[in-house]
């Protein structure tokens, strides 16, 4: 006797891979974005435009602290991983800006280990962020440690101006309940430094809740809003529903969400 929920769930497959609308599977058990959402949601090329700053900083000491997952795999609501890490777009624009103003970057992860990045979404005809990532390769691949960063050079004299949290839903893997990544939030938002961040990295703000005591209570965010997350399964950007919701959770904490809709800018 033939099952129909089977059948259902075999046509449906069948119906997704037609459309392009099924996530690619990976070598190691997970799920790279469906070639729609990948066509919908990445470009070959940024909008950066140079960035030129007609007074950039030429003191030579301030720099910015990048603080970057190395986690990979999300694990969805439905039990499959999501592919993801550091977005490489989400945190090329931002550095290169930063560079181009006069600030030098450091990098570093949770323990040390390499950097992870969305490869599927890297723009691969932009000459801009190639050269970026091709002249942070070894800072990449070999970060520095944000747990020795917090216990030696969290310091009255320390050379930073701001923390800069690249996003991808990466950001969202281990990051927020990061001990050491609240440490360095409370220290920088004690010390009246930038705290940068966009997309789905504000989700490492929860790490800076100590007790009942929340720094960024009262405050405004924009970042990717939970109502495009729970529309993205649907072409396949992701493998199933999120685990948890960004903006509900900051909101919870007190923080008010002022966006409701992701807004991408085109790219000629």
């Amino acid at each position: 006797m033939v099952d129909p929920v089977r059948m259902g769930q075999s046509n449906m497959s069948i119906i997704r891979k037609l459309f392009g609308t099924a996530p690619t599977p990976t070598d190691d058990g997970a799920f790279n974005p469906s070639p729609l959402a990948l066509k919908l949601a990445t470009s070959s090329k940024t909008d950066y435009d140079g960035g030129a700053y007609s007074e950039p900083y030429e003191g030579g000491k301030l720099r910015v602290l990048m603080v970057c997952t190395e986690e990979r795999n999300m694990v969805m609501g439905n039990g499959k991983k999501f592919s993801t890490g550091n977005h490489p777009v989400e945190m090329a624009l931002p550095m290169l800006h930063f560079l181009n103003a006069g600030f030098d970057i450091d990098v570093v992860t949770p323990t040390g280990a390499p950097a992870v990045i969305e490869m599927w979404a890297m723009p691969d005809r932009d000459e801009d962020v190639k050269k970026l990532f091709h002249d942070f390769a070894s800072e990449l691949e070999n970060p520095g440690s944000l747990a020795d960063f917090v216990t030696n050079s969290m310091t009255a004299d320390a050379p930073y101006i701001g923390v800069f949290i690249p996003g991808g839903h990466g950001a969202m893997l281990g990051l927020p309940e990061n001990g050491d990544v609240g440490k360095l939030l409370r220290w920088a938002h004690g010390k009246g430094l930038h705290t940068i961040s966009l997309c789905h990295g504000p989700g490492t703000l929860m790490a800076a809740q100590e007790g009942s005591d929340f720094i960024y209570d009262g405050y405004e965010i924009a970042l990717f809003p939970d109502s495009v997350d729970k529309q993205t399964p649907m072409i396949g950007y992701l493998p199933g529903p999120m685990p948890w919701m960004l903006g509900e959770k900051l909101n919870a904490l007190g923080m008010t969400i002022v966006n409701n809709k992701a807004v991408r800018t085109p790219v000629q």
